[in-house]
């Protein structure tokens, strides 16, 4: 044999082979929803073994078992491995045998009857590895540590963020030196008198600097004064303050009512660790405290600092002076009359003599308190 020869002998059986393959996909067997595989895949079982379903609808039985065996046998033979050498021949053989073991099984035939025009059914029965697929398996110790790691940042922010808003507003206050009417506090009052004391000392320093470098000329700086307007130098004395207010302001690690800079203990992690204890032990001072109750016990301080806290508040609780806590303890707020008359109490205690009397005269005359 020539060299042409073999070669053409080769591209034969190569086309041959290429035909075969592509006969697996082009046999005429039509289409069927399994995608789990239970029956014959994606092809028709009927039309494997040469059948035509439409045929036998009228049939209950289906094609007859002798000639689901006689087609089997046949196509059998036909696409053997071991007779058949195209490429392609052992899927097609394993195809058959499964559409065969489908057929020739009454139980199993019926259900592909029944899901042929159901595939929603199908998916009801199987499921489908078409549409569902299982991720690949997160690392869970990874995952919680990241996500406490962004909820402790988050929670360092949020507290961080609480304590800079209540400075800003003493920092406020104190500069442009508001009173408790203005939305001033005692507490920005006595930030604005301490920095007041520093801006003195440092200003009697540049003074007496001054009068060393002009020899005391007093009358030099008395005429500069008087040209300088009074509103200008207030403004310009507020500003001078305002970097020693903004530093006694940052000094301060707690406004109380839990406006204070994040702690290690405020990060969401260690609340998480100390929940179980906190939970525990709240839970079991309330029981104690119901059954204190139930038998009639005077208060204890700390369930007068509880009954107290519940009517106005932490953030109102956390704020007040330790004599303020001490008589509202007394006065037992969570009363509805004795929460109003200390609320009273809170509005009218900073007003002059004056005001007292403009007070009581319009309380008297509208048997309200005054807005």
């Amino acid at each position: 044999m020539t060299r042409q020869a073999a070669l053409a002998v080769l591209l034969i059986l190569a086309l041959a082979q290429n035909i075969a393959a592509v006969n697996i996909k082009n046999m005429g067997w039509g289409t069927f929803y399994d995608p789990k595989g239970e029956f014959c895949g994606d092809y028709d079982c009927y039309k494997i073994l040469g059948f035509n379903y439409e045929d036998y609808i009228d049939s209950p039985r289906g094609p007859p078992m002798k000639e689901i065996t006689k087609n089997y046998r046949a196509l059998s033979r036909e696409w053997h491995p071991d007779k058949n050498q195209a490429r392609g021949a052992d899927e097609i053989f394993v195809k058959i045998a499964k559409a065969y073991e489908v057929m020739t099984n009454d139980e199993k035939r019926a259900e592909y009857d029944y899901l042929r025009d159901r595939p929603d059914e199908y998916f009801y029965r199987y499921g489908s590895n078409m549409i569902w697929k299982y991720a690949p398996q997160s690392n869970v110790f990874g995952v919680v540590v990241l996500l406490l790691t962004l909820f402790s940042m988050l929670s360092w922010y949020v507290q961080l963020n609480h304590w800079q808003q209540i400075a800003d507003a003493i920092i406020k206050a104190a500069v442009e030196d508001l009173g408790p009417q203005n939305g001033g506090s005692s507490e920005s009052i006595e930030i604005r008198s301490k920095a007041m004391k520093i801006w003195e000392e440092e200003r009697d320093i540049r003074l007496q600097m001054m009068n060393f470098g002009t020899n005391g000329n007093k009358e030099t700086r008395k005429q500069k004064k008087e040209k300088t307007n009074k509103q200008a130098r207030k403004q310009q004395q507020n500003e001078e303050l305002r970097p020693i207010i903004t530093k006694l302001v940052n000094e301060i690690d707690d406004f109380g009512g839990g406006y204070r800079k994040p702690e290690w203990k405020d990060l969401f992690a260690v609340r998480f660790v100390q929940f179980p204890y906190y939970a525990t032990k709240n839970g079991l001072w309330m029981v104690n405290y119901f059954i204190r109750r139930q038998r009639g016990l005077p208060y204890t301080d700390e369930e007068l600092e509880y009954r107290t806290i519940a009517a106005i508040g932490h953030v109102a609780w956390d704020a007040a002076s330790e004599e303020d806590q001490e008589e509202m303890k007394k006065r037992k707020l969570w009363i509805p009359e004795n929460l109003e008359a200390w609320e009273e109490h809170l509005e009218t205690r900073h007003l002059s003599a004056g005001d007292m009397k403009k007070y009581n005269r319009w309380k008297k005359k509208q048997g309200t308190k005054m807005e």
